[in-house]
């Protein structure tokens, strides 16, 4: 009987290479098959990201996926599942490649869930965008006995209010078309004082902008806002927030 071979969730971080782990490297450097989710603009982000490591002999799996809301993603997570366990099937190892942390708003959990209970399966963490995020902001997001909440910009506008109505520290994920209805909930909360905003995080063209300045025509899916600890905006006077604004406090708040 064949040995099943083993599946890969492999997060490979935020968009900088050299925040892959070990780990993900060798992994990645070392496993014969790979594959990775494509946009409908044929785009493939999570490959580009660590395009360097791979190797011309590894068989690439390309998984499109769409991102319109309008269409369910289901029967393409089914296509994409099936073409992975023709190998797994064969005793042939997989890593499919993980924007950030594979168990975090991740394509991966779908076929996690269609995969792993017939095949062996290893998740490698990667560093999520939302932490990276905070680190090129310069900028704590929780101290002591803080909630942090994790919230889609894709919630309806009631339920998003409610929500960051009772935050202590909030990352609104998943921005793109939805930045006007965030920024207006944001500033109706009196929020907006707190509200960081930057886009594609430790990628060659990562953006941070004041968020009073951002124009819904600019905005990725790729971006977040951070609204930090109340306890770490008390430390900014209001003069001090404005240098920050002007780009005065230092390289990691630079506004590019």
């Amino acid at each position: 009987m064949t040995e099943l071979g083993r599946l890969y969730g492999l997060g490979i971080g935020p968009g900088d290479p050299e925040l892959l782990t070990l780990k993900a490297h060798r992994i990645l450097t070392t496993v014969p098959v790979i594959a990775y989710p494509i946009s409908e603009n044929g785009k493939a982000l999570a490959r580009a990201i660590v395009s360097d490591f791979i190797r011309p002999d590894q068989i690439e799996i390309s998984m499109s996926l769409p991102f319109d809301v309008k269409r369910s993603p289901h029967p393409y997570y089914d296509i994409a599942a099936t073409k992975i366990a023709e190998h797994l099937k064969v005793g042939t190892d997989v890593a499919v490649l993980c924007e950030g942390e594979p168990m975090l708003y991740g394509s991966f959990m779908y076929l996690f869930q269609r995969l792993s209970r017939q095949f062996p399966t290893e998740i490698v963490p990667g560093i999520s965008s939302i932490m990276a995020s905070a680190a090129m902001l310069g900028v704590p997001i929780t101290y002591r006995n803080d909630v942090l909440s994790i919230i889609p910009a894709t919630l309806d506008e009631t339920t998003l209010s409610d929500r960051l109505a009772v935050v202590d520290a909030a990352v609104i994920i998943k921005l793109g078309r939805h930045f006007t209805k965030v920024r207006r909930v944001i500033n109706r909360l009196g929020l907006l004082h707190r509200a960081l905003y930057i886009e594609r995080a430790t990628q060659s063209n990562q953006r941070i902008v004041d968020i009073t300045e951002v124009k819904q025509v600019d905005v990725p899916y790729w971006s977040l806002i951070l609204i930090p600890s109340q306890m770490e905006m008390g430390r900014w006077g209001d003069g001090e927030m404005g240098r920050w604004r002007d780009g005065e406090m230092g390289r990691s708040r630079k506004i590019w």
